[in-house]
Protein backbone atom coordinates (compact mmCIF):
# COMPACT_ATOMS: atom_id res chain seq x y z
CA UNK A 1 0.00 0.00 0.00
CA UNK A 2 1.51 3.62 -0.81
CA UNK A 3 1.02 5.80 1.86
CA UNK A 4 1.02 9.67 2.50
CA UNK A 5 4.14 8.66 5.24
CA UNK A 6 5.84 7.35 1.48
CA UNK A 7 4.96 9.73 -0.96
CA UNK A 8 5.78 12.68 1.62
CA UNK A 9 9.32 10.25 1.90
CA UNK A 10 9.25 10.83 -2.05
CA UNK A 11 9.08 14.69 -1.81
CA UNK A 12 11.80 15.13 0.69
CA UNK A 13 14.00 13.24 -0.86
CA UNK A 14 13.60 15.16 -3.77
CA UNK A 15 13.21 18.72 -1.78
CA UNK A 16 15.17 18.17 1.68
CA UNK A 17 13.23 20.15 3.98
CA UNK A 18 16.47 21.26 5.66
CA UNK A 19 16.83 23.32 2.43
CA UNK A 20 13.72 25.51 3.45
CA UNK A 21 14.58 29.14 5.15
CA UNK A 22 14.33 29.39 9.14
CA UNK A 23 10.99 31.41 8.34
CA UNK A 24 9.52 28.82 6.58
CA UNK A 25 6.81 26.10 7.51
CA UNK A 26 7.29 23.34 5.25
CA UNK A 27 5.73 19.42 5.47
CA UNK A 28 2.71 17.67 6.45
CA UNK A 29 -0.16 20.16 7.43
CA UNK A 30 -2.53 17.92 8.12
CA UNK A 31 -3.01 13.95 7.26
CA UNK A 32 -2.41 10.40 9.21
CA UNK A 33 1.23 9.33 7.37
CA UNK A 34 -0.50 5.85 7.48
CA UNK A 35 -3.67 6.80 5.58
CA UNK A 36 -3.36 5.06 2.09
CA UNK A 37 -2.88 7.78 -1.21
CA UNK A 38 -4.62 6.78 -4.31
CA UNK A 39 -4.94 9.96 -6.01
CA UNK A 40 -3.18 13.17 -5.25
CA UNK A 41 -3.53 16.69 -6.75
CA UNK A 42 -0.44 19.04 -7.04
CA UNK A 43 -1.05 23.10 -6.62
CA UNK A 44 1.01 26.39 -5.82
CA UNK A 45 -1.53 28.11 -3.45
CA UNK A 46 -3.95 25.21 -1.04
CA UNK A 47 -6.52 27.66 -1.09
CA UNK A 48 -11.21 26.92 -1.05
CA UNK A 49 -11.03 26.30 -5.25
CA UNK A 50 -7.80 24.07 -5.19
CA UNK A 51 -9.26 21.91 -2.22
CA UNK A 52 -13.20 22.05 -4.18
CA UNK A 53 -10.76 20.53 -6.80
CA UNK A 54 -9.24 17.93 -4.78
CA UNK A 55 -12.60 16.63 -3.23
CA UNK A 56 -13.89 17.01 -7.09
CA UNK A 57 -11.07 14.57 -8.11
CA UNK A 58 -11.17 12.01 -5.22
CA UNK A 59 -7.80 13.44 -4.07
CA UNK A 60 -6.16 11.57 -1.03
CA UNK A 61 -3.48 14.06 -1.02
CA UNK A 62 -2.90 17.46 -1.95
CA UNK A 63 0.96 18.90 -2.54
CA UNK A 64 1.36 22.35 -2.16
CA UNK A 65 4.18 25.22 -2.78
CA UNK A 66 2.94 27.47 -0.49
CA UNK A 67 2.50 26.61 3.03
CA UNK A 68 -1.22 27.13 4.37
CA UNK A 69 -0.01 28.53 7.81
CA UNK A 70 3.17 30.10 7.43
CA UNK A 71 3.04 32.07 10.72
CA UNK A 72 2.42 30.50 13.64
CA UNK A 73 -1.46 29.87 15.20
CA UNK A 74 -3.20 29.12 18.13
CA UNK A 75 -5.62 27.28 17.16
CA UNK A 76 -7.29 26.75 13.54
CA UNK A 77 -11.61 26.90 14.54
CA UNK A 78 -13.59 26.16 11.16
CA UNK A 79 -15.06 29.44 11.46
CA UNK A 80 -11.61 31.26 10.14
CA UNK A 81 -10.80 31.01 6.71
CA UNK A 82 -7.94 28.96 7.27
CA UNK A 83 -9.08 26.74 10.06
CA UNK A 84 -12.28 25.90 8.07
CA UNK A 85 -9.58 24.55 5.24
CA UNK A 86 -8.12 22.28 7.52
CA UNK A 87 -11.42 21.24 8.86
CA UNK A 88 -12.78 20.19 5.55
CA UNK A 89 -9.27 18.52 4.55
CA UNK A 90 -9.73 16.32 7.48
CA UNK A 91 -13.38 15.76 6.86
CA UNK A 92 -13.01 14.70 3.56
CA UNK A 93 -9.97 12.69 4.42
CA UNK A 94 -7.31 14.66 2.55
CA UNK A 95 -3.35 15.72 3.52
CA UNK A 96 -1.83 18.31 2.76
CA UNK A 97 1.42 18.38 2.65
CA UNK A 98 3.88 21.91 1.62
CA UNK A 99 7.18 22.44 -0.08
CA UNK A 100 8.50 25.83 -0.13
CA UNK A 101 11.51 27.33 0.06
CA UNK A 102 12.79 23.70 0.50
CA UNK A 103 11.60 23.63 -3.37
CA UNK A 104 12.79 26.63 -4.21
CA UNK A 105 16.31 25.97 -3.39
CA UNK A 106 16.09 22.06 -4.63
CA UNK A 107 17.87 20.62 -7.72
CA UNK A 108 15.67 20.49 -8.99
CA UNK A 109 13.85 22.97 -8.23
CA UNK A 110 11.04 25.90 -8.71
CA UNK A 111 13.27 27.78 -10.71
CA UNK A 112 14.20 24.85 -12.85
CA UNK A 113 10.94 24.12 -13.84
CA UNK A 114 10.49 28.14 -14.71
CA UNK A 115 13.60 28.43 -16.51
CA UNK A 116 12.58 25.24 -18.57
CA UNK A 117 8.93 26.34 -19.36
CA UNK A 118 11.02 29.55 -20.91
CA UNK A 119 13.50 27.11 -22.89
CA UNK A 120 16.47 28.23 -20.99
CA UNK A 121 19.31 26.06 -20.30
CA UNK A 122 20.43 26.11 -16.56
CA UNK A 123 23.97 26.56 -15.70
CA UNK A 124 24.02 27.59 -12.50
CA UNK A 125 22.10 28.49 -9.19
CA UNK A 126 21.48 32.47 -9.20
CA UNK A 127 22.33 32.58 -5.48
CA UNK A 128 24.13 28.93 -4.12
CA UNK A 129 24.31 27.42 -1.13
CA UNK A 130 27.05 25.27 0.25
CA UNK A 131 26.79 22.53 -2.46
CA UNK A 132 26.68 24.54 -5.31
CA UNK A 133 24.10 23.08 -7.36
CA UNK A 134 21.49 24.28 -5.10
CA UNK A 135 20.21 27.53 -3.81
CA UNK A 136 17.91 30.03 -4.99
CA UNK A 137 16.83 31.43 -8.70
CA UNK A 138 18.58 30.06 -11.95
CA UNK A 139 21.14 31.20 -14.64
CA UNK A 140 20.52 30.09 -18.45
CA UNK A 141 21.34 30.90 -21.43
CA UNK A 142 18.27 31.22 -24.65
CA UNK A 143 19.55 28.62 -27.89
CA UNK A 144 19.61 32.67 -29.68
CA UNK A 145 19.86 36.08 -28.76
CA UNK A 146 16.23 37.80 -29.43
CA UNK A 147 14.95 41.00 -28.73
CA UNK A 148 13.59 41.85 -25.09
CA UNK A 149 10.50 42.44 -26.85
CA UNK A 150 10.62 39.33 -28.47
CA UNK A 151 11.86 37.75 -25.07
CA UNK A 152 9.13 38.90 -22.97
CA UNK A 153 6.62 37.40 -25.50
CA UNK A 154 8.36 34.46 -25.28
CA UNK A 155 7.58 34.31 -21.34
CA UNK A 156 4.12 35.29 -21.64
CA UNK A 157 3.43 32.62 -24.15
CA UNK A 158 5.12 30.12 -21.31
CA UNK A 159 3.08 30.61 -19.05
CA UNK A 160 -0.39 30.54 -17.80
CA UNK A 161 -2.44 33.55 -18.66
CA UNK A 162 -3.18 35.95 -15.79
CA UNK A 163 -4.69 39.50 -15.43
CA UNK A 164 -1.29 40.63 -13.85
CA UNK A 165 0.05 39.64 -17.60
CA UNK A 166 3.75 40.19 -18.17
CA UNK A 167 5.51 43.13 -18.16
CA UNK A 168 9.44 44.08 -18.73
CA UNK A 169 11.72 47.21 -18.70
CA UNK A 170 14.71 48.09 -20.50
CA UNK A 171 15.13 48.97 -24.02
CA UNK A 172 12.36 46.89 -26.05
CA UNK A 173 15.53 46.26 -28.85
CA UNK A 174 17.79 44.34 -26.05
CA UNK A 175 19.61 41.41 -27.30
CA UNK A 176 18.99 38.77 -24.71
CA UNK A 177 20.74 35.49 -24.41
CA UNK A 178 21.20 35.09 -20.71
CA UNK A 179 18.96 34.86 -18.21
CA UNK A 180 18.02 34.43 -14.67
CA UNK A 181 15.18 33.58 -13.02
CA UNK A 182 13.57 33.20 -9.67
CA UNK A 183 10.35 31.85 -8.93
CA UNK A 184 8.23 34.00 -6.54
CA UNK A 185 9.04 37.17 -5.32
CA UNK A 186 12.58 38.12 -6.54
CA UNK A 187 13.26 41.51 -6.18
CA UNK A 188 16.24 40.04 -3.32
CA UNK A 189 18.04 38.57 -5.73
CA UNK A 190 18.11 42.20 -8.08
CA UNK A 191 22.02 42.16 -6.77
CA UNK A 192 22.84 39.24 -8.01
CA UNK A 193 21.57 39.06 -11.35
CA UNK A 194 23.07 41.97 -11.87
CA UNK A 195 26.67 39.98 -10.42
CA UNK A 196 26.25 37.55 -12.76
CA UNK A 197 26.24 39.82 -15.95
CA UNK A 198 22.93 38.29 -17.72
CA UNK A 199 21.02 40.17 -19.54
CA UNK A 200 17.81 39.93 -18.27
CA UNK A 201 16.06 38.74 -15.23
CA UNK A 202 13.06 37.16 -14.85
CA UNK A 203 10.77 37.09 -11.64
CA UNK A 204 7.56 38.13 -9.73
CA UNK A 205 6.59 40.75 -7.80
CA UNK A 206 8.45 43.72 -8.73
CA UNK A 207 7.85 46.80 -7.24
CA UNK A 208 8.53 50.42 -8.63
CA UNK A 209 11.15 52.13 -6.90
CA UNK A 210 12.82 48.83 -6.47
CA UNK A 211 13.00 47.93 -10.00
CA UNK A 212 13.87 51.90 -10.91
CA UNK A 213 17.09 52.03 -8.36
CA UNK A 214 18.12 48.74 -9.79
CA UNK A 215 17.77 50.11 -13.76
CA UNK A 216 19.98 53.43 -12.99
CA UNK A 217 22.34 50.69 -10.60
CA UNK A 218 24.97 49.91 -13.23
CA UNK A 219 25.15 50.87 -17.54
CA UNK A 220 24.55 47.38 -18.66
CA UNK A 221 22.05 45.81 -15.58
CA UNK A 222 19.56 43.05 -16.29
CA UNK A 223 16.73 44.00 -18.46
CA UNK A 224 13.68 43.17 -16.05
CA UNK A 225 10.76 40.71 -16.98
CA UNK A 226 7.85 40.96 -14.27
CA UNK A 227 5.53 38.12 -13.67
CA UNK A 228 2.53 37.03 -11.50
CA UNK A 229 3.61 35.31 -8.60
CA UNK A 230 1.41 32.42 -9.12
CA UNK A 231 2.11 31.97 -12.64
CA UNK A 232 6.18 31.76 -12.37
CA UNK A 233 5.61 29.02 -9.65
CA UNK A 234 3.18 27.07 -11.41
CA UNK A 235 5.36 24.99 -13.64
CA UNK A 236 6.60 23.15 -10.59
CA UNK A 237 3.64 21.84 -10.15
CA UNK A 238 4.02 19.14 -13.26
CA UNK A 239 7.88 18.94 -11.51
CA UNK A 240 6.68 17.70 -8.19
CA UNK A 241 4.09 15.40 -10.21
CA UNK A 242 6.56 13.86 -12.15
CA UNK A 243 8.48 13.24 -8.32
CA UNK A 244 5.51 11.29 -7.49
CA UNK A 245 4.56 9.37 -10.55
CA UNK A 246 8.60 8.69 -10.48
CA UNK A 247 8.60 7.24 -7.11
CA UNK A 248 5.58 5.28 -7.79
CA UNK A 249 4.26 4.49 -11.50
CA UNK A 250 0.70 4.54 -12.01
CA UNK A 251 -0.24 3.16 -8.35
CA UNK A 252 -0.51 6.86 -7.88
CA UNK A 253 -2.79 9.07 -9.74
CA UNK A 254 -1.27 12.33 -10.09
CA UNK A 255 -2.99 15.40 -11.24
CA UNK A 256 -1.54 19.28 -11.88
CA UNK A 257 -4.32 21.66 -10.77
CA UNK A 258 -5.97 23.43 -13.27
CA UNK A 259 -7.45 26.74 -11.24
CA UNK A 260 -6.08 30.11 -11.13
CA UNK A 261 -5.19 31.18 -8.07
CA UNK A 262 -3.88 34.37 -8.72
CA UNK A 263 -5.15 36.95 -6.34
CA UNK A 264 -5.92 39.36 -9.54
CA UNK A 265 -8.93 38.81 -11.54
CA UNK A 266 -9.43 41.98 -13.76
CA UNK A 267 -7.35 44.25 -15.51
CA UNK A 268 -8.93 47.47 -16.97
CA UNK A 269 -6.96 49.75 -19.61
CA UNK A 270 -7.88 53.06 -20.04
CA UNK A 271 -9.98 54.44 -22.83
CA UNK A 272 -9.13 57.38 -24.08
CA UNK A 273 -11.00 59.53 -22.27
CA UNK A 274 -9.47 62.82 -21.01
CA UNK A 275 -10.17 63.45 -17.27
CA UNK A 276 -12.33 66.86 -16.60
Amino acid sequence: MITVGRVVAALEAAYPPELAESWDAVGLVCGDPADEVRRALVCVDPTESTVDEAVELGADLVVAHHPLLLRGVHGVPANTPKGSLVHRLIRSGIALYCAHTNADSASPGVSDALAAAIGLTVSAPLSPKEQPHLGLGRIGELPEPEPLAVFAQRVADALPETAWGVRAAGDPQRLIRTVAVCGGAGDSLLAQATAAGVDAYVTADLRHHVSGEHLDSAPHAPALVDVSHWASEWPWCDQAAGVVRAAFGGNVETHTSTRRTDPWTLRAARTGRTAR
